[in-house]
């Protein structure tokens, strides 16, 4: 990922960020944990780990470790492809209810709007 002046929060040529977005090197940036080595993910020591069984990547949950096995790794046998399946349906559903709740809030805010404007209007 690299940055340039048309990301949002950049400066145009020396790559430095604002906001969210960090400066490439920095230790927060993505792109320099993405890159691998055995210290390129800081996890709290008591915090619970799930691991890759493959590439040792921590994750918070099992899901999250069966979605990257799924979409990461090649050559999955039966459980490992039984695990990811269950876990992309799990993150289907979730995304379609957030897209039905989000579309419903939208719904009820355009509505307000337009009561609120034939009563003051």
């Amino acid at each position: 990922m690299t940055r340039s002046d048309s990301r949002p929060g950049s400066d145009a040529a020396d790559g430095t960020a604002h906001g969210d977005w960090t400066a490439p090197g920095d230790p927060g940036d993505p792109d320099d944990l993405a890159s691998g080595g055995d210290d390129a993910y800081a996890v709290p020591s008591d915090a619970p780990v799930v691991e890759c069984p493959r590439c040792g990547r921590p994750f918070a949950r099992e899901r999250h470790r069966d979605l990257h096995v799924g979409v990461d790794h090649a050559d999955l046998d039966a459980d490992e492809r039984a695990a990811y399946e269950a876990a992309s349906e799990d993150e289907r559903a979730e995304l379609r209810r957030f897209r039905i709740v989000s579309l419903g809030l939208l719904v009820a805010l355009y509505f307000g709007f337009l009561f609120l404007y034939a009563v003051v209007g």
